[in-house]
């Protein structure tokens, strides 16, 4: 018994070392590798680059009052749409001391020259009716008299203006009264009823009551690297891609390209502007990401290969072309001439023609 069991140990130990033996010689042997195999074909090719950027109006008005005071009404709300004159906010007017005194003064000083004016008026024509002076010193006394009352018209309708913001003649143009200068959407109104104001001078550009933008005038504002700024000119089309809205498609046109480049993380870049050309902005908002893509050249019906199946060296491209199949495919390296590439193909100018059989990647890994 334990003869048989010893047997059986010995067989087992040279089965394991005789498949070891087996197993590694396979291992050793080189194996022949496969290839698949391609044809040029024609093909149109297009270089182009993407840019990123968003879609904005291409005019955004910033209303601003044209008087100082605190907003006591409010008309709009983000997203209203406004026609040119609407009223936007009613301001209340908070007067100086010192205006406020100044036009009171004035008024006094109307008073009282209306009152001379009147006494002096009366006289003389007390004494033309009994002809003692002539027309002239009459007519003279009554024109001083009715100056006197537009005089006094005048300075209390200033004072008007300065403690109400409102003149007496014309109060439905009233500077309080703060109107959309163009028609379009509301983008924004930063402030609130109770917030104060202030006109725009030349020192300070004034308090910005709203934002308003002809939304069916839009523009793509991106940004485009320095190596390929120069392949860019105006009047080239785009297509814009809005990450928001993937439905919508419009196309557009380069309309500028920024001379002064900008150092962003520092890459430097190149602001573009185009427009564009949309029939329906419905569901657009300012400030929607989106990216245009551009070709920067193309070739139309040009032999191609895919790039992967090209040995590059130095300067210098190679292609192996098969020459024999049986009985195993044999192949040639060949230089070729290369052209336009977008990344996945790449044009085939000299070297092969149509009827080549170029080896492709192996397919026994």
């Amino acid at each position: 018994m334990k003869k048989v069991f010893r047997i059986i140990i010995w067989v087992l130990v040279a089965a394991v070392f005789i498949g070891t033996f087996v197993f590694l010689y396979n291992n050793s042997k080189s194996k022949e590798t496969l290839y698949g195999t391609v044809k040029p074909e024609k093909a149109t090719i297009e270089r182009t680059t993407v840019l990123t950027g968003k879609i904005e109006p291409r005019d955004e008005i910033e209303i601003k009052p044209q008087i100082s005071g605190i907003i006591s009404e409010i008309a709009v709300e983000a997203g209203d749409f406004v026609r040119e004159g609407d009223v936007i906010a009613k301001i209340k007017v908070i007067p100086e001391a010192s205006q406020l005194s100044s036009a009171q003064s004035r008024i006094n000083n109307a008073e009282i020259e209306l009152e001379d004016a009147s006494a002096k008026y009366k006289r003389d024509k007390a004494l033309y009716e009994k002809k003692v002076i002539s027309r002239e010193e009459y007519e003279t006394s009554e024109k001083t008299w009715q100056k006197a009352q537009e005089e006094l018209d005048a300075a209390r309708d200033a004072y008007k203006i300065v403690s109400e913001g409102v003149s007496q003649y014309n109060a439905s143009q009233s500077n309080t009264l703060v109107r959309a200068t163009i028609t379009g959407l509301v983008l924004d109104v930063p402030v609130k009823v109770g917030s104060s104001v202030i006109q725009a001078n030349t020192m300070n550009d004034g308090t910005t009551i709203a934002t308003v933008a002809d939304m069916n005038k839009l523009i793509f504002r991106g940004n485009v690297d320095e190596t390929e700024v120069g392949l860019l000119k105006v009047g080239m089309p785009m297509s814009i891609s809005i990450g928001a809205m993937p439905e919508m498609s419009p196309s557009a046109i380069i309309e500028y390209i920024s001379p002064k480049g900008n150092d962003q993380s520092g890459a430097n870049s190149f602001e573009i502007k185009a427009a564009l050309n949309i029939d329906n902005s419905e569901g657009l908002r300012s400030g929607y990401s989106a990216n245009a893509t551009v070709c920067l050249a193309k070739a139309e019906d040009v032999l191609s290969l895919p790039e992967s199946v090209i040995t590059f060296n130095g300067d210098s491209t190679f292609v192996f072309v098969q020459t024999d199949s049986l009985p195993k495919p044999v192949y040639e390296q060949r230089p070729v001439t290369t052209g336009m590439s977008d990344g996945i193909k790449i044009e085939i100018k000299e070297g092969i023609d149509s009827t080549a059989i170029v080896r492709g990647a192996p397919i026994n890994q």
